[in-house]
């Protein structure tokens, strides 16, 4: 007769059991069938010949229950009951498959059932998200990969730098008319070396531009325009000399009216200096009558 006991007698108490994972502070359990993860009487799907738990498979859960009736058939002793994916249809379905269980496994069944569910949800939206992902390089292959593209690297450079040195020589005439060959190559090199030259003059032009506009210099003016500048700079000089000319006469004709002309050196000759304001002034003469000064 299977006896619970006695099994967890030998597996569990203090005994070696290959499903056991030891800690400091707890055991726990790698069988599949476990409900909870734990290693102990209740939770043992070795020690309890009538057990239940939940399993999830390619995103389906399904009900697992153990009886002691089919101990006898390991082929058949674990009967499994698909569940909806409908959560509260699927709680209903564990509870009448096992109404007349322990209320200790419909409790953790229920339990579990939700915590898959929960994950199922998660990986479903990370799966709907855009992730990043990660390929693993072995670091032999890209030691590989770089070498081959340093010889890669060598050979273009050696194939362009005997090619360049063949096309001088053709210019050059070095061999005669022995090189046969076809003459779109050195068309080709010839259409090259145009535009390296052309951007290179592109190049010195704006270095030209700019130590022109950097460079001083001394220009030479023509004596025309000289010339043109003196004449009228005289014809200027000649218009102020009049105009200064009629005002200094009208002066003089208004004095010769009020007073006597009066003696004196006459002015030197130099510049002509501006005149200021007219301003015009009266002199009074006090005269005595004749019949005082004769009485006396």
């Amino acid at each position: 007769m299977h006896s619970d006991d006695i099994v967890w007698d030998t597996l569990g108490n203090k005994q070696f059991c290959s499903f056991k994972i030891k800690t400091k502070t707890q055991n726990f359990c790698r069988n599949e069938f476990n409900i909870t993860g734990l290693c102990n009487r209740s939770s043992c799907p070795l020690a309890n010949s009538q057990y239940a738990t939940i399993k999830e498979e390619k995103g389906q859960c399904y009900l697992y229950m153990k009886t002691i009736e089919r101990s006898a058939f390991p082929n058949r002793l674990w009967e499994r009951v698909r569940l909806s994916k409908n959560y509260e249809k699927a709680l209903e379905e564990i509870d009448e498959n096992l109404i007349y269980w322990p209320r200790f496994l419909r409790h953790k069944c229920k339990q579990r059932f939700t915590k898959i569910t929960q994950y199922l949800i998660r990986i479903r939206k990370l799966t709907l998200k855009r992730q990043r992902k990660l390929v693993p390089l072995s670091q032999k292959v890209e030691r590989r990969e770089k070498r081959r593209e340093e010889k890669a690297l060598t050979a273009a450079q050696l194939d362009n730098a005997i090619e360049k040195e063949l096309l001088e020589r053709l210019k050059q005439e070095t061999y005669g008319d022995i090189y046969n060959f076809p003459i779109h190559a050195f068309n080709k090199a010839l259409e090259q070396q145009d535009v390296e030259e052309e951007s290179d003059v592109e190049d010195e032009k704006p270095e030209e531009e700019e130590e022109e506009s950097n460079k001083r210099e001394f220009v030479e003016v023509d004596e025309s325009d000289l010339s043109d500048f003196e004449d009228m700079d005289k014809l200027a000089t000649s218009s102020e000399e009049e105009e200064e000319a009629a005002s200094s006469e009208e002066e003089e004709g208004e004095e010769a009216d009020g007073q006597p002309k009066s003696k004196g050196k006459t002015p030197l000759k130099g510049p002509i200096r501006r005149k200021r304001a007219y301003v015009e002034i009266e002199y009074e003469q006090e005269t005595e009558p004749l019949s005082k000064a004769k009485a006396s």
